[in-house]
């Protein structure tokens, strides 16, 4: 485990309860809130912070029998590709441990493709359980938005994000989102068709009829080798009965300036919590404090003696890392007196021409297929002195979380030793179809 540093802690929690999951391990996303047990969400400013009660999702994996064994290693706030922003370290990939896993959900990722979990879960917010899924040569699946509860997720972007799992194989997968799924009261963006689904079911491998709609515009532009391996795994499904077809998005090409306008905008608001007062790391802390220990600046409790910006500054400084800065400030950017027109707005009418046209083109389809990520897992330290590049990476998957459809991710095979994934797209609520030809192309 330590090899890896998949894990930020290692600690086991057992249930006593005889369900769907007994016997089987499960990795935990470090945003994913675990009553006792310490949620970092892969940042300084939350070192220490251990949540007083459970995300629902942890709650329905204690009752289903599973054996939580640590909570993994990611992205700082879920903020980047490669899980290389954590004020952790970087976490390795299993295939080839000088490349990165994917992120932001790298460490559960990692720990399944090890096996040193047999399932995790990760949260998607633009891709970081279908990416490192894709790169470390596991199944993710990313739900449709509101099948699975988001309560106790530490929030990056609300409107964007799903819980979702990781497994080594399709039908597991599916397993898992069957324990997961379904309203939760105490999330109101929950929806009742994950009530009692079965999902695990629909893995029978059976594409007969079956229409895949492949998007050029997420094809043109990979890696040659990727779409080596992607066209193969497509004329495998055709093989099996389903029929192919090309379809074209033509929103897809501002789909990625959208979504990080979006998602660091929700991000600003988020993470304005994170004063020290109320969360984080203190003034006190990172200004060196006073010889008594209280804050230099601090005024709940003994009254601030200087500016409250400048101890929320000393705050922020310490405890966020570089890409979380970065995110924070052109979010606050793109909302701010004179630029919400220009940018928010847009970026909220691009959304809703991405999700007119999914709707359209899963109206003549039944799954739309891509390639996962358009490029083989880079090395480590490659992507951080190019924030814009790491962007560019998520092209293929982030046009998914703005239309709020499921997609899985389903290794296709290898190009040059490192694995290619599949990524797969359904219709709102339509994780069935999705599964069902992730186990055609997996078998």
């Amino acid at each position: 485990m330590a090899e890896l540093n998949a894990f930020i802690t290692e600690e086991t929690v057992e249930s006593d309860a005889d369900g769907p999951l007994s016997g089987k391990t499960i990795a935990v996303k470090d945003n994913i809130s675990t009553e006792g047990l310490r949620t970092t969400c892969g940042s300084a400013m939350l070192e220490e912070y251990v949540p007083p009660y459970d995300a629902t999702v942890v709650t329905r994996l204690k009752e289903s029998g599973a054996t939580i064994v640590g909570k993994t290693n990611m992205d700082e706030f879920g903020m980047g590709g490669t899980t290389e922003t954590s004020a952790y370290g970087p976490t390795k990939n299993p295939v080839d441990h000088s490349r990165v896993p994917g992120g932001s959900s790298g460490g559960s990722a990692a720990a399944v493709a090890a096996g040193d979990a047999d399932l995790a879960l990760g949260t998607d917010t633009g891709g970081s359980v279908r990416n490192p899924a894709a790169f470390c040569g596991v199944v993710g699946i990313k739900p449709t938005y509101g099948l699975v509860s988001r309560y106790g997720l530490v929030a990056y972007a609300n409107s964007l994000e799903q819980i979702g799992p990781l497994a080594p194989t399709v039908r597991e997968a599916a397993e898992l989102l069957d324990v997961i799924a379904g309203p939760d009261d105490s999330d109101s963006t929950t929806r009742e068709e994950g009530a009692d689904s079965n999902y695990a079911a629909a893995a029978d491998g059976d594409v007969d009829g079956l229409t895949v709609g492949v998007v050029t515009d997420l094809v043109e532009g990979a890696d040659d080798r990727v779409v080596e391996v992607f066209e193969d795994a497509v004329a495998d499904l055709e093989s099996e009965g389903a029929t192919v077809r090309e379809v074209s998005l033509d929103s897809l090409e501002h789909a990625v300036q959208a979504y990080y306008v979006i998602a660091m905008s929700e991000a600003s608001s988020n993470l304005a919590r994170y004063d020290g007062v109320r969360y984080g790391v203190s003034a006190s802390s990172a200004s060196g404090g006073s010889e008594d220990g209280r804050s230099e600046s601090s005024g709940v409790s003994g009254g601030f003696e200087g500016n409250w910006n400048d101890s929320f500054a000393r705050s922020r400084e310490a405890g966020f890392g570089p890409e979380v800065k970065r995110r924070v400030l052109l979010g606050t950017y793109a909302l701010s007196a004179g630029y919400h027109e220009k940018y928010y707005k847009k970026a909220q009418d691009a959304r809703a021409w991405i999700k007119r046209d999914f709707d359209e083109a899963l109206s003549e389809a039944d799954v739309l297929a891509s390639p996962t990520m358009p490029v083989l897992p880079p090395k480590l330290g490659e992507s951080l002195s190019d924030p814009l590049q790491l962007y560019l990476i998520d092209a293929n998957t982030v046009p998914v979380n703005l239309a709020n459809l499921p997609a899985i991710s389903v290794p296709a095979g290898e190009a040059d030793g490192l694995p290619v994934g599949l990524q797969l797209v359904g219709s709102k609520f339509g994780e069935a179809e999705i599964v069902r030809a992730a186990s055609a192309a997996e078998s």
